[in-house]
């Protein structure tokens, strides 16, 4: 019995911090410069957002490991490598963001619901955390296991909600990158066969980023509901 808990915690955490290993190794290997290609990752990304028409996007530089979409400020963010580098890492992140740019240009339904959720997530699981927190406590005060009960309850769903932003999440990444990236990429020759292949392992790679931050998520929800069974 020992042994198979031993086993089962070794592959759940394998299955979550093994996907970020793997993404790093993977935009690691192909981030090196080729002059090949004839433009930077951010110049890409300003060439493909002007041949969409989507006049009111910007793309700037941000801090490492911050690649995005900003739907508020409708702005695409590549990190320095990727801004600034002619690789084949930089021009394939680009296009993904472009991506998540498209998709709101288009009112893709996937993209909207993700952005409205994610903007009442930050308030969910912040009231949920404080309601765990203050949960012995008021139980101990007022000595109520309603009032226990309930603020469990209210903690349950906070973090119920933030896993429902990364489910949600998984194909509006899939979408972006193998929807439309993939096909702006070959379709436009920015990339030869070989490097598509290399494009595609590099888009899944970053999209089991996400996948491993379900996995989270859905494991902490889980524990939670394990002790409120108890």
């Amino acid at each position: 019995m020992h042994i198979f808990i031993i086993i089962t915690v070794v592959l759940v955490l394998a299955l979550v911090f093994l996907p970020g290993y793997w993404v790093k190794k993977v935009l690691t290997k192909y981030q090196e410069p080729d002059e090949l290609f004839p433009g930077t990752g951010g110049e890409l990304a300003v060439h493909l957002l002007d041949k969409m028409n989507i006049n009111d996007v910007s793309v700037e530089e941000t801090e490492p490991g911050q690649d995005h979409y900003d739907p508020v400020a409708k702005v695409v963010r590549l990190s320095p490598d990727n801004f600034n580098r002619k690789s084949l890492t930089a021009i394939t992140v680009a296009a993904h963001e472009v991506g998540h740019a498209m998709q709101h240009a288009s009112g893709y339904p996937l993209f909207k619901l993700r952005h409205k959720l994610v903007h009442f997530a930050v308030y969910f699981e912040k009231l949920g955390s404080m309601a765990i927190l203050a949960m012995p406590v008021f139980a101990l005060v007022t000595r109520s296991p309603v009032v226990g009960g309930s603020l469990f309850l209210l903690g349950i769903l906070g973090i119920a909600f933030g896993t429902l932003v990364h489910l949600v999440t998984l194909p509006v990444e899939w979408d972006a990158s193998f929807k439309r990236a993939m096909p702006v990429l070959i379709k436009g020759e920015y990339i030869n066969d070989m490097q598509s292949k290399h494009a595609h392992k590099i888009l899944k790679a970053a999209a089991l980023t996400y996948v491993a931050g379900s996995l989270a998520s859905l494991l902490n929800f889980y524990r939670w509901i394990a002790i409120l069974r108890r």
